[in-house]
């Protein structure tokens, strides 16, 4: 990987995590809307799970677990958990909820084409064919109720999941959840 597209990614996910952090910063949370968001937080965390599970990246086409529904089960797990974060950090007029919207608009009007457009290219140079039928026939984000005909039953992996860094995700969720519903009680 060229090392702009590593800065971007930190660039990136610095961004995420300063999202996060003004969320909760800002956040003045009630313990029912806490509640509300820990339901998308908690699909979307398993969503991650299952993926991290079956993902190994740029050396095969994954198209088993998640993969078999969704080309990019990791960003729809992440979009969930945004989105469920965002409801749980109720803040004063409403900033969390532009905040949500902002990254909406940032997500899919720039980054998913993107995404798309340079991972594309990428796994279709490495996987040919294959790639180009799992992509004309599995959608980009969100999922089909049926498997792709050609779809892998690989098994889910603890040590897949732990490899692409799964848990550190899943502690800073419980982390910022718990922050959460500690400020909503402290009201």
């Amino acid at each position: 990987m060229p090392e702009r597209s590593r800065l971007l990614g930190r660039a990136r996910l610095a961004a995420v995590y300063a999202f996060i952090g003004a969320l909760v910063t800002l956040s003045r949370p009630d313990p029912f809307l806490v509640a509300m968001g820990a339901v998308p937080v908690a699909i979307g965390e398993g969503i991650r799970i299952w993926a991290a599970g079956h993902l190994v990246k740029s050396t095969r086409l994954i198209t088993s677990g998640p993969y078999a529904y969704t080309q990019n089960p990791l960003y729809l797990g992440r979009l969930l958990i945004l989105t469920g974060l965002a409801i749980a950090a109720r803040s004063v007029l409403y900033l969390n909820l532009v905040a949500l919207a902002a990254g909406y608009t940032f997500f899919f009007l720039y980054y998913i084409p993107r995404k798309v457009r340079v991972e594309g290219a990428r796994l279709a140079r490495i996987h040919g064919q294959a790639f180009e039928i799992y992509h004309r026939s599995v959608p980009i984000l969100f999922p089909q109720l049926r498997r792709h005909p050609a779809s892998e039953t690989t098994p889910w992996s603890l040590r897949l999941m732990v490899r692409n860094q799964e848990p550190f995700v899943i502690a800073l969720i419980f982390l910022v959840m718990a922050t959460l519903a500690w400020k909503a009680g402290d009201r």
